[in-house]
């Protein structure tokens, strides 16, 4: 199921003045792979809201200098960032499950501890209550 800014809604026209863009630079965008709007059945383009905001990306970038080739390779770093970030997060949470899983056997294997077994330290004497015959 798509988003509600993945949902293609504009066409065109419509997201090229969104982004503040002539329509032939989408089009141009597109054939470089900066772009990859959804197409309708009879292959119209359709941008999402998505879409508009990489091209309000692409023209920041370009605005502070970098040519296409730098705002490729800067968009994939973006996408390669926010995967390594998504991963990191469900390595997070599968480690705080572990965590939890230790904790709760620690806590088990603690109340499974014999109670007439009493730590002693060294030097100390303890007497339990009862004697040994000498055989």
């Amino acid at each position: 199921m798509l988003s509600d800014d993945e949902r293609a809604l504009f066409m065109i026209s419509v997201a090229a003045e969104l982004a503040g863009m002539h329509p032939q630079t989408l089009r141009m965008y597109e054939r470089r792979g900066l772009l990859r709007p959804q197409r309708t059945a009879k292959n119209t383009r359709r941008y999402s809201e998505h879409d508009v905001a990489r091209l309000r990306r692409i023209q920041a970038l370009t605005e502070l200098g970098l040519n296409l080739a730098g705002v490729e390779r800067v968009l994939a770093m973006e996408e390669q960032m926010d995967a390594m970030a998504a991963e990191l997060r469900l390595l997070h949470a599968r480690l705080d499950e572990a965590a939890l899983i230790m904790r709760r056997e620690v806590e088990r294997i603690e109340r499974s501890h014999r109670l007439d077994l009493v730590p002693v330290h060294r030097g100390e004497i303890v007497h339990l209550g009862h004697r040994r015959r000498r055989a």
